[in-house]
């Protein structure tokens, strides 16, 4: 059994579980900021209504 190359393979393995975490974490950061941003838009939204309900409330088609 070649025990440093055993050493070195479960050091890389770390190495790349640890990388991988860190990846993973950063997106999840991103996703949190995008869907803040999103629950802005809607309550801004929310608030263009409640100041003129009639905007966007009808589509007029012509056929």
């Amino acid at each position: 059994m070649d025990i440093p190359a055993l050493s070195m393979a479960l050091s890389q393995i770390e190495t790349l579980g640890d990388v991988g975490t860190a990846v993973l974490s950063n997106s999840l950061d991103a996703a949190r900021e995008q869907g803040s941003a999103m629950a802005e838009m809607i309550d801004s939204a929310a608030m263009e209504l409640s100041v003129n309900p009639g905007v966007g409330a009808n589509i007029d088609i012509s056929i």
